[in-house]
């Protein structure tokens, strides 16, 4: 699949009427440098997705039987025959359907709350939860529908997290999937690319439905940061007073915010890119984003050789930033709300690891040679273990000092200190 989103532009004949506001990605996004993405849902309850063990590869064409996205649930348990859908009745019996589950879904609030700020501890300047994936479950108390975690007598999730990010001093981002709602939408199960743009609803009452939504979200918690998914419904592309044109403008106008590019329209604030390297900076503002393993939504069935370690997660967010990127870093919650042993421990790691980097890492722009940032008052070169000052390119090191995890400097004739995490040759200016 072509993991880009900015090219698809909706029907040409909406788009050539269709105005667009000016935009800016506010300095406080291109300077923030590391947000974390938060997936809860429906999907948590089980917390189960496809398997894929080392050296195996899907054909293409059961890429979507075998799922490895478990906020993907929904979709895969409908698939006969796929591993989701065996496990599913095997594990909750012939009579349960995954919209069942929304009565066990219950995360406690404090839980979600605690997330929040250990997130925002470990150095995300923006929060973005899932406000409704693809399965079309509401986790705010909206008025649209009667599917919601607030009617199912759960939390106002989405609540909770605003409240969280704002007493930390976060930025509030919210996701939501425009183009697919798989509660209001009677189609067959998606099983490929092209599927995933053609299973979905186009027509004016699913367009208005959307569009209430989304504005009940912008109203209720005035977010900083709107992450819509796949697409939007092609009759609200238009001009109309509830289209999204209308929506975004007034929305833009009213906020210090930005928009990312899955909107289906001709008009974006910044490129997202999902499970994909990127290997030169981008001629605009991006944004990378990655689950720590192969899924977004929590897996219990995951494969440990597919999990980021610390020490990774540390050097991705250093090889995103030093390409112009942000990175949305995700976490995939329990159905309780909290985070497993295994990604507590790596948020825990890579927080340690800002603690002392953050200041290079922050409001930094990509330096002169691979792995360095640019900011204020400092070049920072990021290299491995054992590499002399040298290689990191740095032409002056009469200003420069290795800057240890611990915080300690060292002086740059020595080598690099030991970590498996990247350290920094800091040369001032």
């Amino acid at each position: 699949m072509d993991n880009t989103f900015e090219h698809r532009t909706g029907p040409a004949d909406l788009a050539a009427r269709t105005t667009y506001p000016a935009h800016e990605v506010p300095q406080w996004f291109t300077e923030a440098k590391l947000g974390f993405f938060i997936h809860l849902g429906i999907y948590s309850m089980p917390g189960w997705a496809y398997r894929r063990e080392a050296g195996r590869k899907t054909p293409p064409e059961l890429a979507y039987d075998y799922h490895e996205y478990a906020e993907w649930y929904a979709n895969t348990v409908r698939i006969p025959g796929s591993p989701c859908a065996t496990w599913h009745e095997e594990t909750f019996g012939v009579g349960t359907s995954y919209e069942d589950l929304a009565f066990r879904f219950a995360p406690s609030p404090e839980n979600v709350a605690n997330l929040v700020a250990t997130l925002v501890a470990a150095g995300g300047r923006y929060i973005v939860p899932t406000t409704k994936h693809h399965d079309g479950f509401c986790l705010w108390d909206t008025a649209t529908t009667p599917f919601s975690s607030v009617s199912r007598g759960g939390p106002d999730v989405i609540s909770v997290v605003a409240d969280a990010t704002r007493a930390a001093g976060a930025r509030l981002g919210l996701y939501f999937s425009g183009a697919l709602d798989w509660h209001v939408s009677h189609l067959p199960p998606i099983r490929s690319d092209e599927d995933l743009f053609a299973f979905r609803r186009n027509d004016e009452a699913f367009a208005r439905y959307a569009a209430g939504q989304l504005s009940e979200l912008i109203d209720r918690f005035h977010p900083d940061l709107l992450w819509n998914d796949i697409d939007w419904p092609d009759a609200g592309k238009g001009p109309e007073e509830w289209g999204l044109s209308a929506i975004l403008t007034r929305y833009l106008a009213e906020h210090e915010a930005t928009i990312n590019d899955r909107w289906g329209i001709p008009f974006h604030g910044y490129l997202t890119r999902e499970y994909t390297q990127v290997d030169e900076p981008l001629p605009e503002m991006w944004e990378s984003t990655r689950g720590l393993n192969r899924s977004f939504g929590y897996n219990r069935n995951d494969n440990p050789a597919d999990r980021l370690s610390g020490a990774e997660a540390a050097w991705l967010l250093v090889d995103v930033a030093s390409h112009g990127g942000n990175l949305l870093l995700n976490v995939g919650p329990r159905a309780d709300g909290s985070l497993d042993p295994y990604q507590a421990r790596v948020i825990a790691e890579l927080g340690e690891w800002m603690r002392t980097y953050g200041r290079y890492i922050y409001a930094s722009t990509p330096g002169p040679a691979p792995f360095s940032l640019l900011t204020p008052g400092a070049t920072a070169y990021f290299v491995r273990e054992g590499e002399a000052a040298g290689s990191a390119g740095a032409a002056d090191l009469a200003r420069a000092f290795w800057l240890a995890p611990d915080g300690s400097r060292i002086p740059a004739s020595c080598p690099a200190p030991t970590s498996s995490f990247p350290v920094a040759l800091i040369v001032e200016r």
